[in-house]
């Protein structure tokens, strides 16, 4: 397609903060080297978007949407819907990547950024793609057809896509979130925790994880006998957790107001959040990632639905690097996580020795890395 003296760069994604969190600190570190170079450059993101739109716009990105559609594996009514949705959102972003006509496309996979890939391939614009997981989506796979470079956040991930241009870039992470570190006690007192008593950080992401959010209300008695909770419930999930919290709390009991704190979901205080935590329990999506960045050891419990098992693969290889510890949904129980948790509290060396171990498998300029490349297409 024509260029103009202005660097143009597309972005697409999933609708998820995995997928929109990733691309913008990419887009930040684009525009970081443009402007010391003198280039001027536009951003557009066309995908879906999900509720980050304005986070999107916030960071200098124009954000078109497109229909939403699910690519499956599997014969499913869905598809009936489904099919006419994808031809049309694939009119919509051959539509809109004539109009932008980019330089380059970069693409995170998830729902809504297939079509985007499609047209760019279409329309002769080079194709970047990064992907997050260990084992990787059926997106990213049908992507890597055109894609000129395929980043991966895992070394084993370059087994599934042999005969391609593959590096290993680690995944991107917000630049602000390791900016202006502060101690582990300085972070716990900014939530009003106790400074001098272990706290565990309860991530379930911006739509929560009701498994784990139910462990943790279950145990939450026991829990507080030797640890802090700071708990993010997920936006929909909030009332009804402090609504359970208030009923184990009814006798009065003094620790559910100063041992135990709830919040719906972090915004940029993820980034004290995960300063002030002794220990994490999360999801194994891309977030893994961003507790790796700040060397904290974590109990990794995989959504057993995630397609193609990706969150369990993710586990494996901190597992396997003795990065985290993983405990499966099918044989979880409160009692298991309690004891975990107070055994690694119990033993101040293994938690030293697993947080250095998952900091090893982050790489500090992954998105640094990754803007450098996309400006080579100018």
């Amino acid at each position: 397609m024509a260029k103009e003296n202005k660097f143009k760069l597309l972005v697409t994604g999933g609708g998820t903060a995995g997928h929109i969190y990733p691309v913008a600190a990419v887009v930040a570190e684009a525009q970081v080297l443009a402007s010391k170079e003198g280039m001027p450059i536009e951003v557009r993101y066309i995908g879906s978007y999900g509720a980050y739109k304005s986070f999107l716009e916030q960071n200098d990105i124009d954000v078109r949407g497109v229909v939403n559609s699910k690519l499956r594996r599997y014969f499913s009514l869905y598809n009936l819907i489904d099919v006419p949705k994808f031809i049309f959102s694939l009119f919509q972003a051959i539509l809109g990547v004539m109009a932008f006509k980019p330089n380059v496309l970069f693409s995170k996979g998830g729902p809504g950024s297939f079509p985007v890939v499609l047209a760019a391939n279409l329309l002769k614009v080079p194709i970047v793609i990064h992907e997050s997981d260990a084992a990787p989506s059926l997106n990213t796979k049908m992507a890597s057809k055109y894609a000129e470079l395929i980043a991966l956040a895992f070394e084993n991930a370059k087994n599934y896509f042999e005969g391609k241009e593959v590096l290993v870039t680690g995944n991107p992470i917000r630049k602000y979130l390791l900016s202006d570190p502060i101690s582990s006690k300085q972070a716990k007192g900014y939530f009003g925790f106790d400074p001098n008593e272990p706290l565990v950080l309860v991530l379930g992401g911006s739509q929560g994880a009701t498994r784990i959010n139910d462990l943790i209300l279950e145990g939450l008695t026991e829990l507080l006998d030797v640890t802090q909770i700071f708990h993010q419930t997920g936006i929909s999930k909030y009332e009804d957790v402090l609504e359970r919290v208030g009923e184990l709390s009814s006798g009065g009991d003094w620790r559910f107001r100063e041992r135990y704190k709830a919040i719906d979901y972090f915004q940029k205080d993820i980034r004290i959040a995960l300063q002030a935590a002794d220990i994490v329990i999360s999801r194994s999506g891309s977030g893994v990632f961003e507790i790796a960045a700040f060397s904290k050891p974590s109990i990794l419990i995989p959504l057993s639905t995630s397609a193609n098992d990706h969150q369990k693969v993710n586990a494996e290889v901190f597992v396997s690097a003795h990065a985290a510890i993983m405990m499966e949904e099918t044989n979880l129980s409160k009692r298991s996580l309690i004891n975990t948790v107070t055994e690694l509290l119990n033993d101040p060396d293994r938690l030293l020795e697993v947080g250095l171990a998952a900091n090893s498998l982050h790489i500090p300029d992954a998105a640094s890395n990754l803007a450098q490349i996309l400006l080579k297409y100018k």
